[in-house]
């Protein structure tokens, strides 16, 4: 049943055969059961009009031999009877049948006696409140009953009363009883053509709609499986026109977006070929002339003691930049890498929560500095995993000299929690902290929240980004929260184990220590 489910929730054409079904379905059965209605009660009510009528006539002839009979003998009488019952009646019980019964009214003390039913029927097919009516009412009466026959066969009919004056015997009442055996049958085969006819038109009208659905679809299908080509860098798909309606107008409005989309894409690509390429030769065209302007630098350095004061410092800061410009040319490469797709891991078994020490106690001199501390906390001593060290390491050093740059002289809480399949590092300091738009834009390639603060110390602006990719490589995670003047919370999830992926955050994204 979810099956189908699934299958209707994911097919314009069966959501509209199905919903087009269903609602001719209710149209014509209402439609079909008001017509069946009609047709039975037009049915009944001719059937009724033709069997007073006839009721009436034969009533009225037997009225008019009885009178005929006054004065004659009982045999006479009989006789007139027998031959009343006998014109009036079929001679068998069946769906034609015509019966007529002769009750004797209470009250009648006459002797004789001509109380009869035709061909074996029980008289007690007369109902009672029938009864009363013929003896109240000088017209006929009439209620529908059932015919029921000695030999067991009962059959539905419509008896019709009067009463009547029999000579010698007093007052009596005449029934005449046409059966509605037809009358059902007709009724029966109706509902019947009229159930076919409405399954049938249901057919048809699914058929119909399914042809209309299907010009209307499959064009529709047929750009969604291109457009699912174009997604999977398949740009040379087009869809065939072969008509001037408005799916076709469609169709070209479609493919005219396909071959702008193409080309667009192109010029984005080369662009991008050209800045990777542009950047890659760049950073290694750099690496010659730094080597040498390093080591010009250290031999100048290592002589700053005999130097003037002025020239000492300005030999300080060359090797300082020196240092930073040879850190930005790293991370140029390193997005060179992400972005040609060709960075690999280099994956070992290493204990993270000492990875985790070993780069807090690093920069613990830094953050000395700065005026603040960073703590560790980990409740289990030692947490194996199995990735690229090296890239895992950045990571956490560009969390953690992040966190120092943003402090403003707070303590830094490092917390580190792990499953069996997962391991997640949360770096927390309460600083300046981010604004709420800012964190869509934190992890953006030289994208900085204080620009000039930034260049004061020295960042790139490309530590979170690496970070990020690096993160993502191990199928891992980095997730940022942060409030202006509440500090900033980064946490890294990665699995235990490389090509694994990562099946849940360990450490919730907004501190427990921050309320709303």
């Amino acid at each position: 049943m979810n099956r189908i489910y699934r299958r209707i929730q994911n097919s314009l054409a069966i959501k509209v055969i199905f919903s087009t079904v269903i609602l001719s379905l209710a149209v014509i059965g209402i439609t079909g059961s008001a017509l069946n209605s009609q047709l039975a009660a037009g049915i009944k009510e001719v059937n009724l009009n033709s069997a007073l009528i006839e009721a009436r006539s034969t009533i009225f002839t037997a009225e008019y031999r009885f009178l005929l009979a006054q004065g004659e003998k009982d045999s006479e009488v009989q006789k007139v009877v027998d031959d009343v019952i006998s014109s009036a009646t079929t001679l068998t019980a069946n769906e034609n049948a015509r019966e007529v019964v002769f009750l004797r009214s209470p009250g009648n003390t006459r002797e004789n006696n001509y109380e009869i039913a035709s061909n074996l029927l029980d008289p007690s097919s007369i109902p009672s409140s029938l009864s009363e009516q013929v003896r109240k009412e000088p017209d006929l009466v009439y209620q529908y009953t059932n015919m029921n026959y000695l030999t067991g066969t009962q059959v539905r009919g419509l008896a019709i009363g009067q009463k009547v004056q029999i000579p010698n015997a007093g007052q009596y009442e005449m029934f005449i009883i046409f059966s509605l055996a037809n009358q059902e049958k007709t009724l029966d085969l109706i509902s019947r053509l009229l159930f076919l006819t409405g399954f049938v038109l249901l057919l048809l009208i699914a058929l119909i709609t399914w042809l209309v659905v299907r010009q209307v679809v499959k064009p529709v299908r047929e750009a969604a499986l291109i457009a699912t080509e174009f997604t999977a860098g398949d740009f040379r798909k087009r869809l065939k026109v072969e008509s001037r309606d408005e799916i076709s107008r469609l169709g070209l409005a479609f493919n005219e977006m396909a071959e702008s989309i193409e080309k667009q894409i192109a010029r984005l690509e080369n662009l991008s070929r050209v800045q990777q390429r542009f950047v890659s030769d760049v950073s290694h065209e750099l690496r010659t002339p730094l080597t040498t302007l390093r080591m010009a630098s250290e031999v100048i350095h290592s002589s700053k003691d005999s130097f003037d004061p002025i020239v000492s410092r300005s030999a300080e800061l060359l090797v300082a930049q020196l240092d930073r410009f040879e850190r930005l040319l790293e991370d140029l490469l390193e997005v060179s890498r992400f972005d040609a797709e060709v960075a690999v891991l280099e994956a070992v078994d290493f204990d993270m929560v000492q990875l985790v020490q070993r780069c807090a106690d690093d920069l613990g001199l830094v953050a000395k500095e700065r005026k603040t501390q960073i703590y560790v906390k980990t409740v289990e001593p030692v947490i194996m995993v199995k990735a690229d060290i090296r890239r895992v390491e950045r990571i956490l050093r560009n969390l953690l000299s992040n966190a120092i740059d943003h402090a403003e002289e707070q303590q830094i809480d490092v917390q580190i929690v792990s499953s069996e399949h997962d391991v997640a590092v949360g770096v927390r300091d309460y600083g300046v902290g981010l604004d709420e738009n800012a964190l869509t834009r934190v992890f953006d390639r030289f994208w900085r929240a204080d620009p000039s603060r930034a260049r004061i110390r020295g960042g790139t602006g490309l530590g979170l980004s690496i970070a990020l990719e690096d993160a993502r490589l191990h199928n891992g995670e980095l997730e940022a929260w942060g409030r202006p003047a509440r500090g900033a919370h980064f946490v890294v999830t990665l699995p235990r184990n490389t090509w694994e992926s990562i099946e849940q955050r360990l450490i919730p994204l907004q501190p427990e220590d921050y309320k709303a």
